[in-house]
């Protein structure tokens, strides 16, 4: 399955397809594309969430599986008088995590213009101590442009506004020994997993025993990406984000991971059970784990009002949401979990 299953192409594009939270129009696109060319039905929700939908034997009752296509990011706040731009976040992160980074500013035209993301006092030469120990807040941090700016005028005559969205550079490695290094492995490392798992269920011609559906929402890291949109005879709801390898955690890079319980409180037991089985009886890789700093599309579906059992999965990514790494493996054991979950 690993050979046959797992794109590094797919991902690599999808990873490289900027979408901060509030502008992910173009990797809406992208999987619109995938889902048309194997030929699987969907609808696109007003908020810019896409429903795809497999059908089963039983339609009264439907399993729904969440991956979000939104990440992280900044906008423009403010056009300074030195003729930078501040920025306010996108989602959670450290901000010292971007620092130096080069990025793209989208302007509401249309136009992308480079910058780099610097700190108010980024040369050791200039500023000496202060430098070194400026404070790592947002409001210390502003982005220098890649044109000949002469004063703020010069900016707004670019097309440059506040309100525009900011990306960064996602500097994405795949290593010979099979390490995938990128920003944003949270969430595309499992988009791409669905997207795989969507391909070999067609590809196969396997009819699920429900009505199978995938949800790719978008607005995830901001609190309230799967809050709309789910089918009413949702029996079973599985967000499919990702592990948190790291110390004093049991998860791991080269696995499923499946949340035992997350900030907002334990995940559905009897649900958790039944993926622990699955994978126990198909030789699948996998780690329990609790995050006590996170929350997943599953929460805001419950918070939304749907009566259903709850679970969250996904692969393991180290550093998130800082400059992230996950295994090949991971991703295929995920896939691996859903599939014959599936079947």
């Amino acid at each position: 399955m690993e050979n046959n299953y797992f794109n590094i192409k797919q991902i690599q594009e999808i990873l490289n397809i900027p979408s901060p939270t509030g502008y992910t129009t173009d990797m809406l696109n992208y999987i619109k594309n995938e889902l048309n060319n194997i030929n699987i039905d969907y609808k696109i929700s007003n908020k810019g969430a896409l429903l795809a939908n497999i059908e089963g034997k039983n339609v009264n009752k439907s399993i729904t599986f969440a991956a979000h296509i939104d990440t992280l990011g900044a906008m423009i706040s403010k056009i300074k008088p030195n003729s930078r731009l501040a920025i306010t976040q996108i989602g959670e992160y450290i901000m010292n995590s971007v620092e130096g980074e080069n990025l793209i500013i989208h302007t509401r035209d249309g136009k992308k213009y480079e910058g780099t993301l610097q700190t108010i006092k980024p040369s050791i030469h200039i500023d000496g101590k202060d430098a070194k120990y400026l404070k790592r807040d947002c409001e210390n941090y502003e982005i220098v442009i890649d044109e000949q700016i002469n004063n703020p005028q010069d900016i707004y005559n670019l097309g440059i506004n506040v309100g525009d969205i900011v990306s960064f550079d996602t500097r994405t490695r795949v290593t010979k020994s099979g390490f995938i290094k990128s920003r944003y492995l949270d969430n595309k490392a499992s988009v791409s997993a669905i997207l795989n798992v969507i391909r070999y269920i067609k590809l196969n011609n396997i009819e699920p025993k429900y009505n199978i559906n995938f949800l790719f929402s978008n607005y995830e890291e901001v609190g309230h990406g799967a809050s709309s949109f789910i089918p009413e005879n949702t029996a079973e709801f599985i967000a499919v984000d990702m592990g948190c390898p790291g110390e004093n955690q049991n998860s791991s890079e080269y696995g499923v991971c499946i949340c035992t319980k997350d900030s907002n409180g334990p995940y559905d037991y009897d649900l958790i059970n039944k993926l622990v089985n699955i994978c126990e009886e198909n030789n699948i890789k996998y780690k329990l784990d609790i995050y006590p700093n996170y929350g997943s599309d599953a929460t805001s579906a419950l918070k939304s009002g749907i009566d259903a059992k709850f679970a969250l999965i996904g692969p393991g990514i180290f550093a998130s949401h800082g400059y992230e790494r996950t295994h090949i493996s991971s991703i295929v054991e995920t896939e691996k979990l859903i599939i014959n979950y599936i079947k």
